[in-house]
Formats: structure tokens, C-alpha cells, sequence
């Protein structure tokens, strides 16, 4: 008798054993791919934030270099009479330039640059993030199903190793910044 209550509680032991295991190992395996999930929305986010805001910089530098470019044209190979003519013009243009920046501070494209680096250390910042996460999930991971005993049971779930972060070609480069 003491020898089948000892035989039903090594079973016993050994089945919650075994279904802990198997949970521990499918939750490692969930925050894998969780966290290459991650990734794929950092890539994403610093691919459209990125290209977003070059575009906009773009756009500002042209739209300043426009008004400044017909402002100095202005002054160039002009009489005195020309001058005074075009003076008006050229107050008529400043003023505009001068109502463009002071109601819409964000056409400064100084400060646009500003903007874009920050933007670009916070995304990076974000991806290198992303990537350290599923790095450590796949390091937990893999070590639990290398370790003895939970290597039993992750071979006879057919478990095997995560490789760390690969990229796809495409969003492993950076985004070219062309002004």
C-alpha cells in the first residue's frame, strides 16, 4: 500500500512538474513573440515618423529658402530708383515672412531640425529598446529549454531555440537623410 501511495505521488509530482514546465516554456515562448512585436512597431514607428518629419523639413527649408531667395533678388543689380520702388515690395514680403514665423513658429526650419533630431533620438532610442527586451526573452527562453530538467520537457514539446533579432533588409537600414 505504501508502495503504490508512494508510486501515485511521485506521479503526481512528476505531472505538475511537467505542466509547469510546459506553461513556464510557452509563456518564455509568448514574451518572444511579444517582443518581436515590439520591434516590428519601433521599425515602423522610425520609418514613418522619420520620413514624415524629413518630409516636413524638406518642405520648410524650401518654402524659407523661396521667400529669402526673392528678397535678396530683389536687392541685387537695382538702381536707387529701383531700390525705392522694390523697398515697398521687399517690406511687403518681409512682413509676410516676418507674420509666417510669428504665427507659424514651426516653419522655422532651424527649429525643425531641432525637432527632427530629437524625434530621431527618441525613436531611436525606442527600437534599441525594443530590441534589448527580445533579446532578453529569447536569452530566458533559450535557456530554459537548453537547461536540465526543463530540456525534457521542451523536447517533447518539439521546442527549439529562438534566434536573436534579425531585421529585414529593408527596415534594418536607416533612413536616408538627403536635404
Amino acid at each position: 500500500m505504501k508502495l503504490a501511495i508512494g508510486i501515485v505521488v511521485v506521479v503526481v509530482v512528476l505531472l505538475v512538474w511537467y505542466v509547469s514546465t510546459f506553461n513556464s516554456i510557452k509563456r518564455a515562448d509568448l514574451k518572444v513573440s511579444e517582443a518581436l512585436s515590439g520591434i516590428d512597431v519601433a521599425l515602423t514607428k522610425r520609418y514613418d515618423v522619420l520620413t514624415k518629419m524629413l518630409d516636413v523639413t524638406k518642405a520648410y527649408k524650401i518654402h524659407e529658402k523661396e521667400v529669402l531667395t526673392e528678397l535678396v533678388s530683389l536687392r541685387a543689380g537695382m538702381s536707387m530708383n529701383d531700390r525705392n520702388a522694390a523697398n515697398s515690395k521687399m517690406d511687403a514680403l518681409s512682413s509676410q515672412f516676418r507674420f509666417l514665423a510669428e504665427n507659424y513658429p514651426e516653419l522655422r526650419s532651424s527649429e525643425n531640425f531641432v525637432q527632427l533630431q530629437r524625434v530621431i533620438a527618441d525613436v531611436e532610442e525606442h527600437l534599441q529598446a525594443s530590441r534589448r527586451l527580445y533579446n532578453a526573452n529569447v536569452t530566458a527562453y533559450n535557456g530554459l529549454i537548453v537547461t536540465f530538467p526543463s530540456n525534457i520537457v521542451a523536447g517533447m514539446m518539439g521546442a527549439t531555440s529562438k534566434a536573436f533579432f534579425e531585421a529585414d533588409e529593408v527596415k534594418r537600414q536607416d533612413v536616408k537623410m538627403n536635404f
